[in-house]
């Protein structure tokens, strides 16, 4: 049974950080393989991709919104996935998912659908 599980949430003021972490088990296969993704989901608001990781290439994708201010990141050795939040901002309120698919398109980052394996979301309030 594949287990992702989120941590690192939290409430923090604008312009501040957070790192988010999250954690696999039972994927069939070497967990570099996988491609990895981090999406959010505001309430009232449809599920979006933050940034995606692909395990083959490395290549990575942001959505516009947060590029320049958050990092994703992937330790193998750990089977840990990573998201880096700088300078949040208000609008950055949601609750964080992490997720995991076989291939890494670059369409994936904007179809949640596409994604097989989910965790079950950490909080990110961030007050102004």
């Amino acid at each position: 049974q594949v287990q992702l599980v989120e941590s690192g949430g939290g409430s923090v003021q604008a312009g501040g950080s957070l790192r988010l972490s999250c954690g696999a088990s039972g994927l069939t296969g070497s967990w570099s393989w996988y491609c990895l993704g981090w999406f959010r989901q505001a309430p009232g608001k449809e599920r979006e991709g933050v940034a995606t990781i692909d395990g083959l290439t490395s290549y990575i994708s942001y959505a516009p919104s947060v590029k320049g201010r958050f990092t994703i990141s992937r330790d193998n050795a750990k089977n840990t996935l990573y998201l880096q939040m700088d300078i949040l901002k208000p609008d950055d309120t949601a609750t964080y998912y992490c997720a995991a698919r076989v291939s890494c398109p670059r369409e994936v980052l904007a179809q949640p659908l596409a994604w097989p394996y989910w965790g079950q979301g950490t909080q990110v309030t961030v007050s102004s």
